[in-house]
């Protein structure tokens, strides 16, 4: 089947709050809502100048606090963390500074921002390896230690940052390092969780509800190796990385359908090729192809991995076969191939908990997650007054 003809298949949205546009081919979802970044933003006005500054000085207050309990006190996961907390909390305080849900919002923009400043990179967006920090950076996380997970962002840290499943996201860590330059008041966790928020939702997703509250950990504080899916394995492999996190099967396969999303890179993962025809725009087609594709083992010199036999195109992954092999995985996974509303839906909820996985409720800075505004939401918004 012809790209054009994927394309023309995408279907327009129902009345479902969490479907914010039709799903059009790319070329012409680029036209429509391509935005322009050209213009400088306006400097910033003279007293929130004054509180930025104070607040840069606060955290480095902070940061040297942090530091002399690192290597005075021990290096417990909970002590370190409340230490972190405290000298953040106490430098917003110092500074007057308390971050709204506006402040955030002006990062989510930034971040858009990025995502479509790409150039020639992949498909045209960063908004899939930003999607893919954010979903390693909380996969981590081991229900029965109550370890890993978002908040404490130690992938900026060895040998995290070099386990085999990081492979390539240097590239989205150095992306978000330029965003936290020009807010540095946001933790890492918060920002890398946001960036796969706005990754989805720029990208013709669902909203996925969000909320600030992550604190930055040490080094000491590293998962180990071996908590990330390993795209060669099968059924039961699955089940055993996402059960610890504490996800069901029907969870595995709604979050698998993050796969509609970006490719696989020979000098990352030693996999080569995009999952669908439109790996810039999150729709149901990684579902649809799974089941409407003849799908034969690829003849190569790479990893074993599937290519559909009427394009030689597309691929899929072992781990993603396995979702049409498995009796329980294929009967959600047919019924998300049927029906992008309900994919959409299921999507938001489990993406949503799979970023504050490891994060203690109390941290949060709302009692509930937040929907925030799409760049097009706000610019809309803006017209109307």
């Amino acid at each position: 089947m012809s790209f054009s003809v994927f394309r023309a298949s995408l279907r327009s949205p129902a009345a479902n709050p969490l479907r914010r546009v039709s799903q059009l081919p790319k070329a012409q979802f680029r036209a429509k809502f391509a935005r322009n970044f050209s213009s400088p933003p306006p400097p910033p006005a003279p007293e929130a100048k004054s509180s930025s500054s104070g607040l840069y000085l606060g955290l480095g207050a902070a940061a040297a606090g942090g530091l002399a309990y690192y290597f005075y006190a021990t290096n417990s996961g909970k002590e370190a963390g409340t230490t972190v907390k405290s000298g953040v909390q106490a430098a917003k305080v110092q500074a007057n500074f308390v971050p709204t849900k506006e402040d955030y919002i002006k990062v989510y923009n930034k971040i858009a921002q990025v995502i479509d400043d790409a150039g020639e990179y992949d498909d045209g967006s960063y908004g899939p390896v930003l999607l893919r920090l954010a979903w390693h950076s909380s996969g981590t996380y081991d229900k029965d230690t109550n370890t890993g997970g978002s908040n404490y962002a130690t992938m900026r840290f060895e040998p995290e940052s070099q386990h085999g499943a990081n492979a390539g996201l240097n590239i989205a860590r150095n992306l978000m390092e330029k965003v936290k330059q020009e807010f540095p008041w946001i933790s890492y966790g918060d920002l890398w969780t946001l960036a796969g928020v706005a990754a989805i939702q720029e990208m013709a997703g669902p909203k996925i509800p969000w909320r600030p509250g992550r604190i930055d950990g040490f080094a000491a504080q590293a998962t180990p190796d071996g908590r990330l899916p390993d795209a060669t394995q099968g059924a039961d492999h699955l089940r055993n990385i996402f059960h610890r996190m504490g996800f069901n099967d029907q969870e595995i396969v709604a979050l698998s359908g993050a796969h509609a999303l970006g490719r696989c890179h020979r000098d990352r993962s030693g996999f080569e090729g995009p999952w669908t025809f439109s790996p810039t725009t999150l729709t149901n087609d990684y579902y649809r192809l799974l089941f409407d594709e003849k799908w034969v083992w690829k003849r190569w010199d790479g990893p074993k991995q599937l290519e559909d036999k009427k394009t030689k195109s597309l691929m899929m992954l072992p781990t993603d076969y396995v979702l049409v092999q498995d009796k329980v995985f294929k009967k959600q996974a047919k019924a998300y191939a049927d029906n992008q509303d309900l994919f959409f839906k299921d999507f938001s909820n489990v993406v949503s908990r799979l970023f504050e996985l490891g994060v203690p409720t109390s941290q949060f800075v709302s009692p509930e997650p937040w929907v925030m505004p799409t760049v097009e939401e706000q610019e809309a918004a803006k017209e109307q007054k």
